[in-house]
């Protein structure tokens, strides 16, 4: 029985001579694999949309728990501007990395729905750092770990927060400061805002560098100590940073 699903090819793997196995992620389905035959030649109807990033309507023969097949795709989006930029590449591997293991986690269609939002603003040439670091925080909630970002983690007062503390999970007050790390203001008032922000709602971004560094160096150690999931992909961007 052919079935339609609406996601995104998140990895590809050569199989066989001429045809390919494609990981989806997928709105209805969670992730999927399927049979791409024929695919890698030329001539082949499968052949452009059996890559990575193809975001669309795949008409599958549906085989739950199996390999399904692959019949055709009604492309949705083909993603060009970022497939040009290798460093949007690369965070757009790290959004379908994240994706892929908080999905296995939580078995929400929401996963599928926020990372969309991002490579579509990613590729609307939004910084793509912003763009994942707001579906890193988003991604905490279906984890069940976000942090505490409207009082403090400790008394629960919303005066004088002092930092964000990553061992006790949020925001903490001057009283209750202990000898945590101390973000800076605009970082603790930005990360908040990440949290409630509507990705498909943004039409601009305008953040100091030094402002996304915090934020990152926040998230990169609480994911570390409350959720164990490791990205390939987000070792990779350090080093393409670097050089």
């Amino acid at each position: 029985m052919t079935e339609k699903v609406t996601g995104i090819v998140i990895s590809e793997a050569d199989y066989g001579e001429t045809s390919k196995i494609l990981n989806l992620l997928t709105v209805e389905k969670g992730l999927v694999g399927v049979i791409s035959k024929g695919c890698r030649s030329v001539k082949s109807p499968l052949c452009s949309v059996s890559q990575k990033l193809t975001y669309g309507c795949f008409h599958v023969y549906y085989k739950e728990g199996k390999l399904s097949i692959l019949k055709s795709v009604d492309v949705i989006n083909t993603f060009s501007l970022i497939r040009k930029d290798i460093v949007k590449i690369s965070y757009a591997a790290l959004i379908l990395d994240l994706a892929e293991q908080v999905y296995k986690e939580c078995q929400l269609s929401e996963v599928v729905d926020v990372a969309l939002a991002g490579l579509l603003k990613i590729n609307e040439d939004f910084d793509p750092l912003v763009i994942s670091l707001i579906i890193e925080l988003r991604y905490l909630d279906y984890l069940g770990v976000a942090p505490v970002l409207n009082e403090c983690t400790v008394c629960g007062t919303v005066e004088n927060i002092k930092t964000l503390s990553i061992k006790k999970g949020g925001y903490v007050c001057s009283a209750c400061y202990d000898s945590e790390k101390v973000y800076s203001q605009k970082t603790i008032k930005m990360i908040r805002m990440f949290y409630y922000v509507d990705l498909e709602k943004i039409s601009r971004i305008s953040i100091q560098d030094d402002v996304k560094k915090e934020i990152r160096h926040f998230l990169n150690y609480y994911y570390d100590d409350y959720t164990g999931i490791y990205l390939k992909s987000k070792d990779f961007l350090t080093k393409l940073e670097k050089m």
